[in-house]
């Protein structure tokens, strides 16, 4: 794996941004109503599954 690679990884993610902020905000109210998790956990849950997700969708489409 390049740099060129990397670098082509994360320019793929903001757009794969669209589709997994979805899931995150889905995931994040989930938690907070099953487990009662505080606002502040509640926006990290969901920052935490877009990025990472994006991340994922856009180093499978680079590497599939």
């Amino acid at each position: 794996m390049t740099s060129h690679d990397i670098l082509i990884v994360l320019v793929m993610t903001f757009p794969m941004f669209i589709f997994t902020i979805f899931p995150g905000i889905k995931l994040g109210e989930y938690l907070e109503a099953h487990y009662n998790i505080q606002e502040k956990h509640k926006r990290a849950v969901v920052i935490v599954v877009t990025f990472a997700g994006a991340l994922a969708l856009s180093l499978f489409l680079h590497f599939a």
